[in-house]
């Protein structure tokens, strides 16, 4: 794997944007993405340039959005960590008992799946994670559709494992969103 990993710059919101509208185009993403290339491709500038800021106003958290970078500089994959406090209302309408991350807007482009980009975009999303002293995360979590066996099995391989937690998923009867975590090392 030949990429580098990083944090992406609020400038940069542009080159993020074209990347969800790529994500949102992908063959799995109606069981990848809570949102549809349609609602995507509708927002203002000023909903991309929040978006890469280190704030979710959507989800009123911290984040953070990692990119793997070639070398010709083109994006081939990203990842979101959103730090959910302690004490609050989760987006999916749940209780956060301890401060914790959770993962979203997972994508790598299909000629880079299986070449090591998603471990190092988790690797450092996690590594934020864990360097933040305040909350102290006691866990990173995240959701994936249980018709998506692919990332299911990705995400395992990283070290997430099944927490027994799910929700249903809206608009596809009988589908749930099963909730995987990895807790502080």
């Amino acid at each position: 794997m030949n990429h580098v990993i990083r944090a992406v710059r609020p400038d940069e919101w542009a080159r993020a944007k074209e990347l969800r509208l790529l994500a949102l185009q992908d063959p799995a993403a109606p069981v990848a993405f809570l949102e549809t290339y349609a609602e995507a491709v509708a927002y203002p500038d000023s909903v991309w340039q929040e978006r890469v800021s280190g704030f979710s106003a959507r989800h009123g958290a911290r984040a953070a959005q990692f990119v793997a970078e070639a070398p010709d500089g083109s994006w081939s994959g990203t990842v979101v960590l959103l730090i959910e406090e302690a004490g609050r209302e989760d987006f999916l309408g749940g209780f956060v008992e301890a401060a914790q991350g959770h993962l979203v807007a997972v994508f790598v482009r299909p000629e880079h799946r299986g070449c090591g980009v998603v471990g190092a975009l988790f690797a450092a999303a996690l590594d934020w994670a864990w360097a933040l002293e305040e909350p102290r995360l006691a866990r990173v979590r995240l959701y994936v559709h249980d018709g998506n066996p692919r990332a299911r099995a990705a995400y395992r391989k990283l070290g997430f494992v099944p927490t027994g937690q799910s929700v249903p998923v809206e608009g596809d009867p009988g589908a749930r969103e099963l909730e995987l975590a990895v807790t502080r090392p």
